[in-house]
Order: C-alpha cells, then sequence, then structure tokens
C-alpha cells in the first residue's frame, strides 16, 4: 500500500442560490492528488473546474455559494471544518494557486514586486527589506529579465507571459506543498506557454509539490499530469491514467474532447466536435465515416488559378514613442515593417507569430482601422490607403473584420438585433425594420443561432456564442474579405471546433477570402492555404500550409512549431 495522498476530494457538492433558483456547479466529485503528483483536470467552461479549485482554497463567497456535501482532506486536515483563521495559514503558504487572468489577479496599482512580497510578510514575518530580496530571487527563478529593475514596475508594463510568470513566483514563494494552476496557459503563445510548463516542472521537481492542473487543451494535459479527471456539468464522467485515458478513451465526451483538436500531421474535412461523438442524454455515438476523410490541400498550382484579390506592397504601420512634457518623438514601434504579400479570391491565409510580432497591427492596417505609416493595401485593384473617406466607407461593405475577444467587441448596452441592425442599415438603408428582422434572423441562424435570441444581450451569451454574434455582424453587409483576428483562441476545443467548421461553410457558400490571423498553428494549418509567418513586424516565411509545416525554412518558424503540444 503507497503513501496517502496529500490531497482527497470525496464526494463534493458545491450549489449557487440565483435568482432563477438553486444551481449545482459540482456534483459528488471525488479524486485524490497523490504527494509529489500531477493531476489534470479538464473539462469545458461551466464544467465545474474552477469552482472545485476555488472550493479547495476555500475561496467560494458564501452566499451565494454553499458546499452541500462532502469534504476535502488536506494532509490529514479537513479543510472545509477549519475556521476561517486556520484556513488563512494553508492558503498562500501551504497550498498557493496561479489564478486563469493574470491582469485581473494582479493589483494594476501596486508594483509587482509588492504584491510578491505582501506574502512572504504575511506567513513569513519577513522585514520589508527580506522580502524585497527574497522577490528578486523568485522573479529570477522563474525567469525574468533583469529582476532587480523589474521589481518595480506595475502589471499593465509586463507581457501576458511575464504577467504569468509573476504569479508563478507569488503562488511559489511560500513553496506550498499543493500548487493549483488555473488555466495557466490559455491566452499565452505556443512558444510562451511551452516556457511556462517547463518552468513549473521545474519547480515541482525542486520543491517535491503536488500539482493540479486545470484546462480545457488535452495535448496540454497529456504532457504535464500523470492522471485525468474529465468533468462534464459538474460531474467527473472519467478518471484514469493520462497515457491509458487517450488510448482508449471510456466516456464519449472524453473521446470527443481529444479528436475535436486540429493536428499537425493530420486532420479530417470538418473538424470532429463533442457533439459527434455524445448525444443530447449522453449516449454514444458512431461517428459517421464521412466525418472521417481526411482534409486534402490544394496544390500551389491549383491555388494559383484564382485571381489576387487582396494585395499588399512594402507596408509600414509605425508608432511613435514620446518623451518629456511635450511629448517629443524619440523613436518608433515598428509594428509592421515592409510587409508585401498577396491574398487570392476565395482563399485563406493564416497569419502566425507571437504576441507583439504585428500580426494584429496588419490585419488592422488592411482595413484602415489603423492608418498605415507608408505602403500600399490593394483590393480588387483599388487603393485601400489612397481612398477618400467616401470610397472607403464603400470599400468597408466589402471589407470586415471578427474581433479577437467577443466580451469587448459587442457592445454590453445593445440587443442583438440592435447589433445587427446597425450594420443592416448601413447596407440596406431602403428596407424596413421588418425586412431589417428577417434578415438578422437569417443570419442568426446561418451562424447556427436562434431568431429568439434577437431580443437578448451580450452577457445572456456564452463565449461561442457571442463569437457567433461577430461572425454575423460581420457577415450582415455581405463581404467578400473578413479578417478573422485571433477569433477561437479564447474558446474550448469543442467551441472552437464548432466555429471553425461555422467559417469553413461560409467561405464555401459564400465564396469569402480570409486573413486568419492566430498564434495557435495547428488551428492555422487546419484552415489555411498559405501562411504568412511574422516576426517582429516583418515576414520571415511564407509558403502553402504544406510547405511550412513540413520544411520551415527559418530557425524561428521551427521554433514555433517545436513548441506545439504533442501528447496526444
Amino acid at each position: 500500500m503507497g503513501p496517502a495522498p496529500l490531497v482527497r476530494i470525496a464526494g463534493l457538492t458545491v450549489d449557487f442560490h440565483t435568482e432563477d433558483g438553486r444551481v449545482r456547479a459540482v456534483e459528488n466529485l471525488s479524486f485524490d492528488i497523490p504527494r509529489g503528483g500531477t493531476v489534470g483536470l479538464v473539462g469545458e467552461s461551466g464544467s465545474g473546474k474552477s469552482v472545485t479549485a476555488l472550493t479547495l482554497m476555500r475561496l467560494i463567497p458564501t452566499p451565494p455559494g454553499e458546499i452541500s456535501a462532502g469534504s476535502i482532506d488536506f494532509d490529514g486536515q479537513d479543510l472545509l471544518a477549519l475556521p476561517e483563521r486556520q484556513m488563512r495559514r494553508i492558503r498562500g503558504k501551504r497550498i498557493g494557486m496561479i489564478f486563469q487572468e493574470p491582469m485581473t489577479s494582479l493589483n494594476p496599482v501596486y508594483r509587482i514586486g509588492e504584491q510578491v512580497a505582501e506574502v512572504l510578510r504575511q506567513h513569513e514575518g519577513l522585514s520589508r527589506r527580506a522580502a524585497r530580496d527574497r522577490t528578486i530571487e523568485l522573479l529570477d527563478q522563474v525567469g525574468l529579465p533583469r529582476p532587480k529593475q523589474l521589481v518595480d514596475s506595475y502589471p499593465h508594463q509586463l507581457s501576458g507571459g511575464q504577467k504569468q510568470r509573476v504569479m508563478i513566483a507569488q503562488a511559489m514563494s511560500c513553496e506550498p506543498d499543493l500548487l493549483i494552476a488555473d488555466e495557466p496557459t490559455t491566452a499565452l503563445d505556443v512558444t510562451i506557454q511551452k516556457q511556462v510548463l517547463d518552468l513549473m516542472g521545474e519547480l515541482q521537481a525542486r520543491y517535491g509539490m503536488s500539482l493540479l492542473f486545470i484546462t480545457h487543451d488535452l495535448g496540454v494535459i497529456a504532457e504535464v499530469a500523470s492522471r485525468v479527471v474529465v468533468m462534464y456539468r459538474s460531474r467527473k464522467v472519467e478518471e484514469g491514467e493520462t497515457a491509458q485515458l487517450f488510448r482508449a478513451a471510456g466516456h464519449p465526451y472524453t473521446r470527443g474532447l481529444i479528436a475535436c483538436r486540429p493536428g499537425l500531421e493530420r486532420n479530417p474535412r470538418r473538424l470532429l466536435t463533442v457533439a459527434d461523438f455524445m448525444g443530447p442524454d449522453e449516449q454514444r455515438l458512431d461517428v459517421p465515416e464521412e466525418r472521417l476523410l481526411p482534409q486534402v490541400k490544394r496544390t500551389e498550382a491549383e491555388l494559383e488559378q484564382a485571381p489576387v484579390l487582396v494585395e499588399v506592397r512594402d507596408l509600414r504601420t509605425h508608432y511613435p514613442v514620446t518623451s518629456g512634457l511635450f511629448g517629443r518623438v524619440v523613436d518608433h514601434v515598428r509594428a509592421v515593417d515592409g510587409v508585401s504579400l498577396a491574398i487570392r479570391r476565395g482563399q485563406t491565409l493564416g497569419l502566425v507569430g507571437e504576441s507583439g510580432c504585428g500580426k494584429t497591427t496588419l490585419g488592422r492596417s488592411l482595413l484602415r482601422l489603423t492608418e498605415p505609416t507608408a505602403g500600399r493595401v490593394l483590393f480588387d485593384g483599388e487603393d485601400v490607403t489612397a481612398a477618400d473617406p467616401e470610397a472607403l466607407r464603400r470599400l468597408r461593405k466589402r471589407m470586415q473584420i471578427v474581433f479577437q475577444d467577443p466580451y469587448s467587441s459587442l457592445n454590453p448596452r445593445m440587443t442583438v438585433a440592435d447589433i445587427l441592425f446597425e450594420a443592416l442599415r448601413e447596407y440596406r438603408p431602403q428596407a424596413s425594420r421588418a425586412e431589417h428582422r428577417d434578415a438578422a434572423s437569417a443570419l442568426l441562424e446561418r451562424v447556427g443561432l436562434e431568431p429568439s435570441h434577437l431580443g437578448r444581450y451580450p452577457h445572456e451569451f456564452s463565449g461561442g456564442q457571442r463569437q457567433r454574434i461577430g461572425i454575423a455582424r460581420a457577415l450582415a453587409v455581405n463581404p467578400e474579405f473578413l479578417v478573422c483576428d485571433e477569433p477561437v483562441s479564447a474558446l474550448d476545443v469543442s467551441v472552437q471546433a464548432q466555429i471553425l467548421n461555422l467559417l469553413l461553410d461560409l467561405q464555401q457558400e459564400f465564396g469569402l477570402t480570409y486573413l486568419f490571423i492566430s498564434h495557435d498553428l495547428s488551428v492555422v494549418n487546419f484552415i489555411s492555404d498559405h501562411v504568412a509567418v511574422m516576426n517582429r513586424g516583418k515576414l520571415v516565411e511564407y509558403g502553402t500550409a504544406g510547405q511550412i509545416y513540413t520544411d520551415p525554412q527559418q530557425a524561428y518558424t521551427r521554433e514555433l512549431l517545436a513548441a506545439i503540444p504533442r501528447g496526444l
């Protein structure tokens, strides 16, 4: 008989009291976390993963939350029975947590050094000077550059990957027995994700701590966890050793999660989703053979038969860096620096690179949402960069954008009907309100939503549904060209598969041309005909998807490919 687990969760049930009644967030959940081991907790948004983690930390607000049943044994103590005063001694010192979104978890008005040092002073009793010195050591341990200078920086002065490292330093400051990592790499580039995963592995080995790793990405789990717990709609539906579970998943939900992520070597013509494996009452379904047919990419010769729709010539978009009271320009940030490319009608160009490489700026510059500094953009032969306001207004009916964040790109004060009507009035100003409503209903049905959703507000929808509304808004003016700026980066893998399939269907139905911007090379490989790799404002590699992924020429491209989780 082996050693007792560090954590034993038994029969945990958590409810929330809402205006609509009691909502069960976690139901009869049981699993163990071994000493020094890693357990992966996976499932889609709303499955109960984060609520489980917050309950383990005793951070569930009561009310409206209520721990209705169960126990959490941590090294011989029932955490649910401890007084809050005793729990405060454990929380932060013996159990550390890396929260999902570092920008909202770090206080924007305090320097990062003060936020890490606060934990050390609270739990270790260190003096202000000693806590600062230890903080600098921790920032150095997590691989942050110039820790002596960075310790006095504010969160907004750091990149997403750097903020995540600060969160890790804060969680590791007291060398906890258990570290809970709640979606710590979801919004990060693949290279930064790999660095963060490697760092967490090194720290786990150094301190011998246990790790509960929460994510919806099974590719990541396959690399970090020895055991996996799968949650669906508040319940555990499967648990097992990682390798065995991925080889022969028993529950159809698990099989769907594994299958819906695009790969580099082989993809179906349309991505599989959870609905292909599991019916509404969770019965197992057999995937039709036609859904498994392999994707066939067009050859270079076939691709070149289509005419060029968008042509970019030596495009440059620079941002001035100012200094002093009067804003004297001392330098420029060269976000886009001499980019030339062409996108053919009815095809998809995938644009990949790390955050800050200039991808989004390039996409916005094509539409003149950001004014280029120099160069030309030609759309169907017409010079976008030289267009006057009236000509640009006319061109924008043919060119639209799907923004990265459906939370911030939809006006929270407008109903779905108002959001779509605004675009429809621009395209069909003579139409009546009834005609606009009919057109809006048809748009919603085309993107997989119901006409009854027209009266709802954005906050009443899930992330995937909001992204569908954003796509419907872009389609309302009947465009020919769409810039898709990281449209699936914040979505669960199963919802991501649905949106990617939808974009392919819309492209075939309406003959759309896409610039698809993403940091996820697996996604870009699935949806793209050509791929352009961008680094520090410049295009460093360009070719068909097959050429880029099978025979990359640049070291930077090879680094991006090497960073993709390949545990599956």
